[in-house]
């Protein structure tokens, strides 16, 4: 099972995008746990996922919150730009992957 966590500022823009993540991962027969946040629910949500992608809203927080979820090994990066405003849930969905497999 894949864990990822997208997060926003409210966590309701990225729930669209949650959605078609999970339709991509269904296609290809992978087990997924794709959530969105709200950037308040970060500090008790991140350590349940394999990785954090963050909303271009939030990516000025990235440093901070990188930071928090480093001691646990977590990888946060932003979600490119382009590819969040044209919800492209297969590529948001390999990026993740490929920071999973980095982080390993």
């Amino acid at each position: 099972m894949v864990r990822i966590m997208l997060c926003c500022s409210a966590g309701m823009s990225t729930s669209m995008l949650v959605r078609k993540m999970q339709d991509v991962a269904q296609e290809r027969g992978l087990a997924v746990d794709i959530a969105a946040y709200g950037v308040t629910e970060f500090d008790e949500q991140f350590s349940r996922y394999q990785v954090v992608l963050l909303g271009p809203q939030v990516k000025y927080m990235l440093k901070t919150l990188a930071d928090k979820a480093a001691s646990a090994g977590i990888p946060v990066q932003p979600i490119e730009m382009m590819d969040y405003g044209m919800q492209r849930g297969d590529k948001v969905l390999d990026y993740a992957l490929s920071l999973i497999e980095a982080a390993h």
